[in-house]
């Protein structure tokens, strides 16, 4: 649902669960970590898109022999632009997967539906709680849910996994009165992985979960309460970085007999080994942050803004420096094998003179990424340079 964002999210339900009140702290502190855009999600929701219209062509020609295609599938894929040749293949994957399983439910109901990014609403546990099923199939041998993951990182499994048993208490909700399913069906797919997992829980079984466990800990979640618990789920909590329960559990680790001089008694190391990943990954997040708050105006005392190793040199254009070479006498085995020879091999080769004057304008080499450095670096303050930069222009103006 493009501009809605749900408190308990169906997504955030393993880190709301295991850590009830992060889910009222994050929410004060989205759009410092939480809902950025990035290539990875504009990549996922590219992906999904594309699959929801794939899944609609081929639902059409199995449910409509006559009219095959009630929508221009040609114009609304063309709507969504360039689609790497990838993500074409792996949609297909996914997709051939859920159209399969389809096919299966229709052989054993014959009015199985499929229904392609389905709201699920499951308020009736989760205050305000709702997500998108990707694919939703319903027949009265089972339901299933089908949960595109299109991201290569980090393996999902379907197995006690809450965000998808949320998904199949909102398939109850919506289509429970309908249909006589005895038994729920999660499963997610990941084509990038090559992965398919699934999970089958009673009816019973799913709404006992619900009962017990997620009714009781949302309920916490909604009111802010409960104990923060630091743990694997704060990867993508907006919070991580600045939570007080997860620095504290980081910083455990010089509990481990850092109090006297010497080497480190061997019995010690297993207790820093026990927060080691967790003390690092939150020095990374702490770090960000500070980076992130710096670029939008926050002073740190005794810290300023610099750029960084600039990147290498490379090419504006390949073809015209092939041109130039060219024509001062140079062969193709001398500036390419496979590919063009690089900026550092080619200037070896013509020397630093020749090199300027012949390729020197095609060279291009941006400046370093910012970063943080303290106050006695080398360096010049990003933030001092700028209205250097900026009074100087002033005075050009002038």
């Amino acid at each position: 649902m493009p501009g809605q964002h749900a408190t308990l999210s169906a997504s955030g339900a393993k880190r709301w669960m295991s850590c009830p009140p992060s889910a009222r702290l994050e929410e004060k502190l989205h759009g410092i970590f939480g809902d950025k855009s990035s290539e990875v999600a504009e990549e996922g929701t590219l992906a999904h898109a594309l699959s929801e219209l794939k899944l609609l062509r081929e639902k059409g020609k199995l449910e409509d022999s006559d009219g095959i295609n009630q929508f221009n599938y040609e114009a609304r894929r063309k709507a969504l632009g360039v689609v790497p040749r990838d993500m074409d293949a792996y949609t297909d994957y996914y997709v051939g997967i859920v159209i399969e399983k389809y096919m299966t439910a229709r052989s054993i109901t014959t009015d199985a539906k499929l229904f392609v990014e389905q709201r699920l609403d499951f308020s009736e546990w989760v205050p305000e709680g709702f997500g998108t099923g990707d694919a939703v199939i319903i027949s009265d041998a089972g339901l299933e849910v089908c949960d595109l993951k299109y991201g290569k990182g980090v393996p999902v499994s379907a197995v006690e996994n809450p965000q998808a048993r949320c998904y199949g208490l909102g398939a109850i909700a919506e289509f429970g009165d309908l249909y006589g399913f005895k038994h729920i069906r999660n499963t997610i797919i990941q084509p990038r992985l090559d992965s398919v997992t699934e999970e089958t829980l009673t009816r019973e079984a799913l709404l006992d979960w619900a009962e017990k466990e997620l009714r009781p800990a949302a309920e916490l979640a909604w009111r802010g309460e409960g104990e923060y618990n630091p743990g694997d789920h704060c990867k993508f909590c907006a919070a991580r970085a600045i939570c007080a329960a997860r620095a504290t559990k980081a910083m455990s680790i010089f509990t481990n007999g850092f109090d006297a001089p010497g080497v480190l008694p061997d019995e010690n190391i297993p207790g820093i080994l026990e927060v080691a990943d967790l003390a690092v990954a939150w020095i990374n997040d702490l770090k960000a942050y500070a980076l992130s708050q710096a670029l939008r105006g926050q002073e740190w005392p005794g810290w300023k803004l610099v750029h960084g190793k600039r990147p290498g040199r490379k090419w504006k254009n390949e073809e015209e420096v092939k041109e130039q070479l060219i024509r001062a006498g140079y062969t193709s085995e001398q500036y390419e094998k496979t590919e063009m020879r690089s900026v550092t091999d080619i200037e070896k080769l013509l020397g630093k003179k020749a090199f300027d004057a012949l390729v020197g304008p095609q060279v291009s080499q941006g400046e370093g990424k910012l970063e943080l450095a303290k106050n006695d670096d080398r360096r010049v303050d990003y933030a001092s340079a700028d209205a250097d930069f900026g009074d100087l222009s002033a005075s050009c103006d002038d």
